[in-house]
């Protein structure tokens, strides 16, 4: 099999693709640490093409500090568009499939309906706005890409909402968690599958797909499960987004609609709560 290189190897959910990666036996997968692959250095990048000379790249990269990118954004810019622009030339010039992961952020979320894959992107926030620039950017340099917008992602890695869930319930007696954002926990063990599945299966429909766990939840609904299943005693009281100022805007409901990729690459996508306890039950 041909060499496989991911950027942004030590987020969350670069750190699933290398546990599954050791899962399947797969030892043409590359995981260069940032200070070689640095993705807004455009001679370090060259010299892991060069290297490597990968057909397939995963970009996991990116700036992902939602509320803090509405005053930090040439940083997040940067990291989501120019960064992602350096790593697409570099995938068109040796002729590398691009697996690009993007967000359901890009939607303004007033409509109650899952959003489908073109359906019109606009944004509310800094971090959709580029994480938006990024997804045109692949598009409009490459041929041969998979964009993969998810949501609510959480692992056994990193800093994520169940991981400071636990963190907050083992500190206080009561929590209030936002009621009225509603969309779906993902487990990024399950996107690290879904990512290698699609590399296996030959598959060249090339394009945006949406890939979240299945099922729908509010972060108050996403809270109360954690606590349920990990077994931990702390009152958890809904509140409304306007109790919870935020520097960033969120979307209200940010379902995506996963027909096309279950269809186009014939996977099924876990129930988020039944992932849920599989991520719980490894922390």
């Amino acid at each position: 099999m041909s060499n496989i290189v991911v950027f942004g190897a030590s987020g969350q959910l670069g750190h699933c693709l290398q546990k599954a990666a050791e899962t399947k036996g797969l030892y043409n997968i590359y995981f260069p640490p940032e200070d070689e692959a640095n993705i807004l250095d455009k001679a370090l990048l060259q010299k892991v093409f060069e290297t490597y000379k990968p057909a397939w790249c995963i970009n996991c990269a990116a700036y992902t500090a939602v509320d803090k990118a509405e005053s930090d954004v040439d940083k997040a810019r940067a990291i989501n568009k120019t960064g992602v622009e350096n790593i697409a030339e570099l995938c068109k010039r040796y002729q590398s499939v691009l697996i690009h992961t993007s967000t359901d952020f890009v939607f303004e979320g007033n409509d109650p309906n899952p959003r489908l894959e073109d359906d019109i992107a606009e944004p509310i926030n800094v971090y959709g706005l580029t994480k938006l620039e990024g997804e045109k950017v692949v598009s409009a340099i490459l041929e041969k890409y998979f964009t993969l917008r998810t949501a609510w992602l959480y692992s056994e890695y990193g800093n994520n909402f169940v991981k400071t869930m636990l963190r907050l319930g083992s500190e206080r007696d009561e929590l209030k968690i936002v009621a009225d954002q509603v969309g779906t926990p993902t487990y990024a063990m399950d996107l690290a599958e879904c990512i290698l599945h699609i590399i296996s299966s030959g598959q060249t429909e090339y394009g945006t797909y949406h890939y979240s766990n299945e099922g729908v939840a509010s972060w108050y609904d996403f809270a109360k499960a954690i606590f349920d299943i990990s077994g931990t005693r702390v009152k958890v009281l809904p509140i409304r987004t306007a109790e919870y100022p935020t520097p960033a805007r969120r979307p209200a409901y940010s379902v995506m609609d996963k027909s096309k990729i279950k269809r186009t690459f014939n996977i099924e996508i876990p129930y988020w709560r039944d992932s849920l306890k599989t991520c719980l039950s490894k922390l």
